[in-house]
C-alpha cells in the first residue's frame, strides 16, 4: 500500500514539475542566420518570455540588443518576429523573421524559417537553451 502511495507522489511530483516549464517559447534560444550557401553565418541570440498575455524578447542581449515583437499562431506554431535594430555603421536597420516551431515537447525545441534583415533575406535556425 505504502509503495502505491510513494509512487503516486512521485507522479504528482513529476507531472507538475513538467508542466511549469511555461511557454514553449519562454527561454534563451541560440543559433545562427544567413545565406543558406554563405560559409559565414551571423550569431544570434533570442531571449524570449511568456508574460501571461504576450511573448515578448531582445535579440543579441546587451548594448547593441533590440526588442522583439513576437506574433505566434497557435494552431500551426508559426512565429513571426520583428526588431528595428542597427547595422555596423549604426544606421536603423528592420529584421523580420518567419518561422516555424518544431519539437515542441523537447527541452531543445527548435524554431527555423526566413529571415530578413535589410536588404539580406536568409534562413536561421535558433535551439532552445535547457
Amino acid at each position: 500500500m505504502w509503495k502505491r502511495a510513494l509512487f503516486l507522489c512521485i507522479a504528482v511530483a513529476a507531472g507538475t514539475a513538467l508542466a511549469q516549464e511555461g511557454h514553449p517559447l519562454s527561454g534563451t534560444w541560440t543559433g545562427d542566420w544567413g545565406l543558406p550557401n554563405q560559409a559565414q553565418r551571423t550569431h544570434i541570440t533570442l531571449v524570449m518570455s511568456w508574460d501571461g498575455d504576450k511573448v515578448t524578447g531582445v535579440i543579441n542581449p546587451g548594448p547593441d540588443s533590440a526588442a522583439l515583437n513576437v506574433f505566434v499562431d497557435y494552431g500551426s506554431w508559426e512565429v513571426r518576429i520583428d526588431a528595428d535594430s542597427k547595422d555596423a555603421s549604426g544606421k536603423p536597420v528592420k529584421i523580420e523573421a518567419e518561422g516555424k516551431l518544431e519539437a515542441l515537447g523537447s527541452p531543445r525545441r527548435r524554431l527555423s524559417g526566413t529571415w530578413h534583415q535589410g536588404a539580406v533575406t536568409g534562413n536561421f535556425k535558433v535551439t532552445r537553451e535547457p
